[in-house]
Parts: C-alpha cells; structure tokens; sequence
C-alpha cells in the first residue's frame, strides 16, 4: 500500500483521484507513515489531499520534521483547525518541538480554552505525568442517575471512551465506572452506587515512569491524574504509557552503551550528532584506562620475569566487565519494574554472591582443565589465574548489584552505572588481584 501511494506521489501530473481512493483505504497510523518517504512537495501536496476529518489526527502520527513543512505551508485557518482537532496532549508535544515563530503562529489561532491547556500543559516538568496526560477525558458527577450520565455523555461527544471518572461537585476523584457497566445500569439507579471507588491515580507531578508500572501492574487502560488535592485535571491513556516504556527503555540503553541519549530517529540523526553524542563517554573512558595503564606498567618487572602472566589479562579483565554489566542490567530493569527496592539490598547482595561463587565455581573449572592442557607445568599460575577469576567474578557482581542501588538512592541514573564506569572498575580490580595473588604465590615474583 505505501509503495502505491509513494508512486502515486511521484507521478506528474499528481493523480489526485486515484491518491485520495488510495490514502482513504489506509489506516490514520499509516498515512502518517507515509510522510517519512515524501518529499517537502510531496508532503504538503498529499496532506492537503486528506479528508478535513481525519487530517489532524493524522497529523498527530506525522514526524515533527514534516509537520513543521505543513503548518508553514498552510493557511492561517488551517493551522488552527488542525491543532483544533489534536489532543490537547498531542498538541503541546508538537508545539514543543518547534521553533518560536511556528510557535506564536498556532497558537494565536487557537481559541483561548485549548490555548490555555496547552500553555498548562508545557508548564509541566519533562518526563512527569502532567507533561504526558490529556485533558480530554469523560466525568460524571456522582449523584447523576443513568438518563443524567447518558445526557452528559452525549452532549461531550467524547472520543475513544471506556472508562467515565466520577468527581464530587468540587472535582474530587472518588471512583470510576465502566461504559459497559453504565449501558448494563437501570434508569433509577446513581453512578455513585455503581462506582469502582478508589480508582487508582497518579498525580501530576509524579514520575512518568510510576504511571507506565501502574499501567502494566493493574493492566489499565486509562489512568486519571489529580493535583495535590486529588482533584481530576487529566488522565493517561495507554498508548502513552507504551511510549514512555519504549521512551525510557531507549534511553536506558543509550546510557548503558554509554552514548548520549537522543529522541531523533537513527537515520534522521547528522553525523556530527551521532558523533557527539558518543565521543564525550568514549573519552571518558579513554582516559579513565590510564589506571590499568599504570598498573601494568608498575607490573613490567613482574611481566618480564613470567611474560606468560600476561597472556590471561585480557580475560580477566573482560570476565570482570562482562559480569559486572550483566548483573547490573538485571539490577537496573527490577528496580525500574519495582520489583527491587534499596531496603532490600542485603538480601540482593548475598544472592549475588552466591550467583557469583557458582558461576565463578564453573568457569574457573573449565578454564583451569584448559591452562593446564596447554601449560602443564604451569600448576602456580593455574592456581593464580583460577583465584583471580573467583576473586573478579564475586567483586564484579557485587559491584554490578549495589551501583545501581546506591545510584538510585542518591538520585543519579543507574543506567549511566551500568557498562562504562563498573567496567572500568571491574578492568582496575582484575589487575591489582591478578598481579597481588601473583606476588604471593609464584616464588620467581617474590
């Protein structure tokens, strides 16, 4: 379907029939797709071809690149009757992206109440709930009977609608009752008595992140949000909690790869960006690696006497980092589910280090059968490199267990814990164990 509408596109004269017939069989996700693959001319010639009642949300799936092409391309009257048909939420996500100029433009052809929504909206705290929720959401007050919540409720017009939030007069969250329940109700009957009371909510200020695991523990479909006095202002829809996990999710990634987290697509990123966002960690790191520089230096007597001790170092080092870093991933993903808290990191640490023995258990089995397969006569160093390993595979997981828990209870990011800094530790910790169990045990280094 794409590739017809793309040909369709590039044909001259544009064959508008047949592109209209085309895009009106598409899904709205879809055609907001199809705006990747289009040219600037492309991209203002087919939005104009949409039905006046389906292109703001369209416009709502299009990227913020090619949105900005459309609203400097339209009209006065057509900006406005697009951010007009947009969720509040999805309106001031556009508006946030755009240039100044762009921005006074929309919205001084908005109409007072939703601008005013919008400028609320952007007043909000990046990654916190009010900055993801929508304000179009449907409320019944609890003393309706069934004919006054069915009045309500097709008077709002409402889109998308499941769930009706009930509110006392003053705007009170007190429960929530479905539409299912509502039609299944007898004309007599209150919503108050019917309610689910107590729905669960989040308040405005909240983490994003806490409303995506109440999504995911209580498998909603809307969670409402209240200010401090617990009055309804907004509510989070489901598809935005499936943004936010993918959103943190990505970010968590970046950091633990150590780049620069970014919301741009790859392949719309520059060069110079991708650059950037990488170069800053890899010269930390860089130059954090003049501590194994200096041990190994340090330890060139050491090295020229038994030059065999050096041909073990790579692994040692990169069996610390390794298991640091896995540890650390699963740390960081049961803190962010919530299945972990800092209260329980005792008993974290002593799984890990029983986790830790095993592993080290295993894996220093296997490769002492292969040292002295291959150095029979190297019994010391064998036992040297089997005492190593044991020694970074514990110290690597405790490492990689109580970071992340330190880092959350300081307030720092976890995930920026993760691969580079607890591997570079890991890498300072290998050396000095490997080269100080060395100096003990093999009587040539004494």
């Amino acid at each position: 379907m794409r590739e017809s509408i793309l040909q369709l596109a590039e044909t001259k004269p544009l064959q508008v029939a047949k592109l209209r017939k085309e895009l009106s069989k598409m899904n709205m996700v879809d055609i907001g797709e199809v705006f990747e693959w289009l040219n600037k001319e492309q991209t203002i010639q087919v939005f104009r071809l949409l039905p006046k009642d389906i292109a703001a949300n369209v416009f709502a799936y299009i990227e913020k690149d090619k949105q900005q092409i459309i609203v400097e391309a339209l009209t006065d009257n057509e900006v406005g009757k697009i951010i007009e048909g947009l969720f509040a939420n999805d309106a001031a996500d556009f508006i946030e992206e755009m240039p100044a100029n762009v921005v006074n433009r929309v919205l001084s052809h908005v109409n007072e109440e939703k601008r005013a929504i919008i400028n609320q909206l952007l007043q909000y705290p990046d990654d916190s709930v009010g900055s993801i929720m929508t304000t179009e959401y449907m409320e019944l007050w609890e003393d309706y009977n069934i004919v006054e919540a069915f009045d309500h409720i097709r008077k709002m017009k409402m889109k998308g609608l499941h769930t009706c939030y009930v509110i006392r007069r003053d705007k009170l969250l007190v429960g929530s009752i479905s539409l299912r329940r509502l039609l299944l109700a007898k004309e007599h009957e209150r919503v108050g008595d019917m309610m689910r009371p107590s729905a669960i909510s989040v308040q405005t200020l909240d983490d994003q992140e806490k409303a995506a695991r109440l999504f995911r523990k209580y498998d909603l479909l809307s969670l409402p949000v209240v200010d401090k006095e617990g009055r309804l202002v907004g509510i989070i829809e489901v598809d935005d909690a499936v943004d936010i996990v993918e959103e943190e999710t990505t970010e968590d990634f970046e950091k633990m790869a150590a780049i620069l987290p970014s919301e741009d697509p790859y392949l719309r990123t520059g060069v110079f960006r991708h650059s950037f966002s990488r170069v800053g960690w890899l010269l930390i790191l860089m130059l954090t690696a003049i501590l194994t520089e200096m041990i190994i230096t340090d330890m060139e007597e050491a090295l020229a006497i038994l030059p065999a001790l050096a041909a073990f170092m790579p692994m040692l080092m990169d069996m610390g980092g390794n298991v640091g870093s896995q540890t650390s991933t699963l740390i960081i993903r049961s803190m962010a589910l919530d299945e972990i808290k800092f209260s329980n990191i005792l008993t974290v640490w002593w799984r890990e280090i029983r986790v830790a023995l095993l592993c080290a258990f295993a894996l220093s089995l296997v490769n002492a059968v292969r040292v002295l397969i291959f150095n029979p006569d190297q019994v010391l160093l064998t036992i040297t490199v089997t005492l190593t390993l044991v020694a970074v595979i514990t110290l690597s997981k405790s490492l990689g267990a109580l970071l992340p828990m330190f880092a959350k209870k300081l307030h720092l990011d976890p995930a920026v814990l993760a691969t580079p800094i607890i591997k570079t530790l890991a890498d300072v910790v290998a050396l000095l164990i490997y080269f100080g169990i060395a100096a003990i045990l093999i009587p040539e280094l004494r």
